[in-house]
């Protein structure tokens, strides 16, 4: 048998529900969440450097939805990076546009370890998973 160089129908109806599921998951997430009481905790902790010249740092809450993603998919900081810039509800879910690039591997390690250093990294998985999550019945 050979191999068909163009997608059949039912390649392109299972691609549309993994979509849809993908995107329904993180806009329920995006919903239920606190943000805001979320990137607070971060903006206490997590101090971005500031440049008069180069490219603006990245902010700390889209830094902390990656390390959700890696935790929630079993991502490495290369995976994760390489998955926020190919899928689209990926990068949706971290508030990306198409035109942004996502933060590379050893920023999000810089991130993770300034926010273990100040002891809020395993408060913001608790937070978010456990706290968070459960109230409103999302169990991730």
């Amino acid at each position: 048998m050979k191999l068909q160089a163009s997608p059949t129908p039912a390649d392109s109806i299972c691609d549309l529900r993994t979509r849809k599921i993908k995107r329904q998951f993180f806009s329920q997430i995006n919903s239920l969440l606190d943000w805001k009481s979320i990137g607070g905790v971060i903006d206490k902790h997590y101090h971005k450097g500031k440049s008069a010249t180069g490219t603006p740092s990245y902010d700390g809450l889209l830094l902390f939805k990656m390390c959700l993603l890696q935790t929630w998919y079993g991502l490495s900081d290369y995976e994760v990076e390489d998955r926020v810039n190919d899928s689209i509800s990926f990068s949706y879910s971290c508030g990306l546009h198409n035109d942004q690039i996502a933060p590379d591997h050893s920023t999000l390690s810089r991130f993770r370890t300034a926010m273990t250093k100040a002891g809020a990294y395993e408060f913001l998985f608790k937070e978010t998973q456990v706290s968070q999550a459960e109230n409103t019945g999302v169990l991730v």
